[in-house]
C-alpha cells in the first residue's frame, strides 16, 4: 500500500507539471490575438461565443490545442514503448528507433506516400483514408519480428545482434527512402521530408482521436505488465517458474509496441530517442522497478515531448525547428552515457 501511495504521489506531481507546461505551450506562439489572452480566447471558444473570429478560433483550437494534445499522446506512447522493450530485452538500449522499428515504419509509410496513388483506388475507402498509418504499423511490426527472430536464440536475446540488426534495418530503410525521395514529386517530397525530420505541425483532432484509442488499448495491455517485466529480469526460466507465460508476454509486447510506434510515426514522422531518454532517467531514480517506471514513463514522456515541441516552435520563430532534431540532440549524449556505463556488459 505504501508503494502504491508513493506511485500515486509521483503521478500527481507529474500530472501537475504536465498541466503547467501545457499552459505555457498554449501561451507560446507568434500569432497576435489582438491583446487578448489565449486562455480567454479558448474560454470563448468553449462557451461558443459567436463574436470569436474564425482566425482566433482556428489558431487556439485547431493549431495550438490540437498540437499540445498530440505531443502528450505521442510522447507517452513512445516512452512506454521504449520502457516495455527494455524490460522485455533486459537492456537499456532497446528502443523503437535504435532497433529499427521507427525506420521500418517510416519506410513503409514512405512507400505508401510515393507509390500509394498507383493502387489506392483499388482499396476500400476506409483503408484509403488510413493507408499511411496502416503501412507504418505493418513496417513497425515486420521490423520488430525480424529483430526478434535474428537476435534471439534458445530463448535468449543477444544484445549485440539486436543492435546490429537494427542498424541493418535502418540502413536498408534509409537507402530505399532515399530512392523514393529521388523519384518523388514536389508534394510527395514535402511529405517525405516531414517524415524524416519529425513534426507535430500536422496535428488534427481526428488524428488525436485515433492516437487516443491506440493509447488506451496499449496502456490497458502494457501498464499492468510491470510485475511480469520485473520477473523477466531474473531470466525467462525463473519467470516461468513464477507463473509468467513468457511467450504470451513477448507477443503482447511486440504487437502492442509495433502498433504504438507505427501509429506515432504515421502521424508525426520520425521522433527518436524519447523511448531512450525517459526510461533511463527513471531507472536512475527507481532502479529497475517496472511497476513504477511503466506508468511514470507515460507521464514523463508526455512532459518531455511537449517541452521539446514548445521549444521547437519558439527557438527560430516564426519558423519551426523539426522536433526530431531536438530529441536527437537530447538523446545522443544519453545514448553515449549508457554505452559508457554498460560497455563491459555489452
Amino acid at each position: 500500500m505504501k508503494t502504491q501511495s508513493k506511485l500515486y504521489f509521483y503521478l500527481i506531481i507529474s500530472a501537475v507539471l504536465l498541466a503547467i507546461i501545457a499552459v505555457l505551450s498554449l501561451n507560446t506562439g507568434v500569432y497576435d490575438f489582438g491583446g487578448n489572452s489565449p486562455f480567454m480566447i479558448l474560454w470563448q471558444f468553449i462557451k461558443g461565443d459567436p463574436g470569436l473570429s474564425l482566425s482566433d478560433k482556428y489558431v487556439i483550437w485547431d493549431v495550438r490545442a490540437a498540437r499540445i494534445v498530440m505531443a502528450i499522446l505521442i510522447g507517452g506512447m513512445l516512452s512506454v514503448s521504449g520502457t516495455s522493450l527494455q524490460g522485455l530485452f533486459k537492456n537499456p538500449l532497446a528502443t523503437g528507433d535504435l532497433i529499427g522499428l521507427t525506420s521500418g515504419a517510416t519506410l513503409l509509410a514512405a512507400i505508401a506516400i510515393v507509390l500509394g496513388g498507383h493502387f489506392k483506388a483499388y482499396l476500400p475507402e476506409a483503408v484509403q483514408f488510413s493507408l499511411v498509418g496502416i503501412a507504418a504499423f505493418i513496417g513497425s511490426f515486420l521490423s520488430m519480428m525480424l529483430v526478434y527472430r535474428i537476435s534471439t536464440s534458445g530463448g535468449k536475446t543477444n544484445v549485440v545482434m539486436m543492435l546490429l540488426t537494427g542498424v541493418a534495418i535502418t540502413a536498408i530503410g534509409f537507402s530505399i527512402t532515399g530512392f523514393l525521395i529521388y523519384i518523388s514529386k514536389d508534394e510527395q517530397l514535402r511529405d517525405l521530408t516531414f517524415w524524416n525530420l519529425g513534426s507535430l505541425a500536422a496535428a488534427t483532432w481526428t488524428k488525436n482521436f485515433i492516437l487516443a484509442v491506440v493509447m488506451i488499448i496499449a496502456y490497458i495491455i502494457l501498464l499492468p505488465k510491470g510485475k511480469a517485466l520485473n520477473a523477466m529480469m531474473l531470466g525467462e526460466k525463473d519467470a516461468q517458474h513464477l507463473g509468467i507465460n513468457v511467450e504470451r508476454l513477448k507477443k503482447q509486447i511486440i504487437i502492442t509496441v509495433a502498433l504504438m510506434v507505427g501509429t506515432c510515426v504515421a502521424f508525426s514522422g520520425t521522433i527518436g530517442f524519447v523511448g531512450l531518454i525517459v526510461p533511463y532517467i527513471l531507472r536512475l531514480l527507481f532502479k529497475s522497478d517496472n511497476t513504477f517506471i511503466l506508468p511514470l514513463s507515460a507521464m514523463c514522456g508526455s512532459i518531455l515531448l511537449l517541452t521539446a515541441d514548445t521549444f521547437s516552435r519558439s527557438i527560430v520563430a516564426p519558423s519551426e525547428l523539426p522536433i526530431g532534431i531536438l530529441t536527437a540532440l537530447m538523446g545522443g549524449p544519453i545514448f553515449i552515457a549508457i554505452l559508457v556505463k554498460f560497455k563491459k556488459s555489452l
